[in-house]
């Protein structure tokens, strides 16, 4: 007997998803049988789209701007004249900024914030009534995974703005899963906070910091995986899994969750 796919028959979108943890978790949510959306900035005519159509099975691609508001209605529109449903959102787009508070320009806190936080509330605002007729459709409702961070959890030096932003999304995330379980709307709401994964942006990021440092990318990468209990970074699949998991009615009685993916990170 051929073993079904926990996501079946369901409709799943993933912001930011042409790269990094964005992917792994397309791909991830893919596997389990799931109508995969895909969206991010690029064209629709570029390899990468093109790379993630090829390779992940049943995959959808919609140009989004995550910060852009008539961006995300528009896309609400075309799942819901081609699709008719929507079971899974995961709001993963995202971006860093590090840097000392005093040399922190505003604009970059505001595209910061635009592209950590206001994409979650986007998202959110505008599936809303797909994901509240598909969770009537299922046994345990739909599912919105928020990625956040362990940065949203605790602080680092030279990370405000990031550990703001994703602290921002954990509470959001927990005041959505109160409001829609104490008005019976069926949407679950957790979010995953990961440790330091091997992503392209993790990278960049490091590249910014050492620097200013005046050390190297890999030296400060690898005191990363030092500082973790485990000793490594994660890969980004073990972000997708979770994910998966949570998207899954595997997951039914959990809302308003925040999952630590972290190598021990934070047990400390």
């Amino acid at each position: 007997m051929t073993q079904l796919g926990r996501l079946d028959g369901r409709v799943v979108l993933v912001s930011g998803a042409l790269r990094g943890i964005g992917r792994a978790i397309a791909e991830c949510l893919a596997a389990e049988g799931a109508t995969t959306i895909l969206t991010d900035l690029d064209a629709e005519d570029t390899a990468e789209v093109a790379n993630a159509l090829e390779t992940i099975a049943g995959a959808h691609y919609i140009r989004l701007d995550a910060t852009q508001e008539e961006q995300w209605k528009a896309a609400a529109e075309h799942v819901e004249a081609d699709f008719g449903r929507l079971d899974v959102l995961v709001n993963n787009v995202g971006a860093d900024l590090t840097g000392k508070v005093q040399d922190l320009e505003l604009e970059a806190w505001h595209r910061l914030m635009s592209l950590n936080l206001d994409s979650v509330f986007l998202g959110t605002k505008y599936f809303f009534a797909l994901l509240e007729k598909a969770g009537k459709l299922t046994p345990y409702g739909s599912s919105i995974i928020n990625i956040s961070s362990i940065m949203g959890i605790v602080g680092l030096g030279e990370v405000s703005a990031y550990n703001a932003s994703k602290g921002a999304v954990r509470l959001f995330t927990k005041s959505n899963a109160l409001e829609f379980a104490e008005n019976g709307t069926p949407i679950r709401v957790n979010s995953v906070h990961p440790g330091f994964v091997e992503t392209p942006l993790l990278h960049k990021g490091m590249e910014k910091w050492a620097a200013r440092a005046g050390t190297t990318a890999q030296a400060l990468i690898d005191a990363m995986a030092e500082g973790t209990p485990v000793k490594r970074l994660a890969q980004p699949v073990e972000i997708g899994k979770v994910v998966a998991f949570l998207a899954c009615d595997d997951s039914s009685y959990m809302t308003g969750s925040e999952v630590v993916v972290d190598g021990g990170w934070t047990a400390r």
